[in-house]
Formats: C-alpha cells, structure tokens, sequence
C-alpha cells in the first residue's frame, strides 16, 4: 500500500493536470507530457512523504500534507485559467484545510 495510493494519486492528477493543460483545442503531446511529469512529481512527492512521516512530529507532519495539497490544487487551479493571486489565495485555503484535517487526525490517533 505505500506505493499504491501514492500511484493511485499521481494518476489521476496526471489525468485532471493534462486535462486542464488542453485548453480549448484537441489533445496534442505536449498536454500527455505535461500531464505525466506533473503526475510523476506530484506521486514521487507523495511516495516520500508517506514513507518520511513516521520520523517527523505530527505538527511537522500536517504542515507537509497542508503544503503538498495546498500546492497541488494551486498549480491546478493556475491551469484552469485562475490568474496568480487566485490561484494562490486557493491554495493558501485548501492547503490551510488540510494541514488543520492532517493535524486533528494526527492528534487523535496518536
């Protein structure tokens, strides 16, 4: 499972982040490039945070799932047409979201 749902998680970003990249014309390969290195780093990512969060403090811990969300659905909403500030106010909020989610779950079962 530690490299299931990390790959699971690069494949569908890979999808949406390609996807989104399209713009308004047909599909072309620097979209499906573009679609698997964004979904390369995103699982590598992903991979090595899973297998590092054991060793680092559970407040540590949520501010890396914050940051690591908080940057994905950044880089995805910049694809989308958003301009700089909205996509990183969006960002900021969801990465925020996740990092307050990561935390209380942390807390909880520990």
């Amino acid at each position: 499972m530690s490299w299931a749902i990390p790959a699971a998680l690069a494949a569908v970003y890979a999808l949406y982040a390609g996807f989104l990249h399209r713009g308004e014309g047909p599909t072309d390969w620097g979209d499906v490039v573009f679609g698997l290195v964004a979904g390369l780093v995103f699982g590598a990512l992903c991979y090595a945070l899973g297998r590092r969060q054991r060793a680092l403090p559970r407040e540590t811990r949520a501010i890396a799932y914050g940051a690591l969300g908080g940057i994905a659905i950044g880089l995805l909403r910049s694809l989308a047409g958003g301009s700089l500030l909205t996509s990183a106010v969006i960002g900021l909020i969801v990465g925020a979201a996740i990092g307050v989610a990561a935390f209380y779950v942390f807390y909880t079962h520990e």
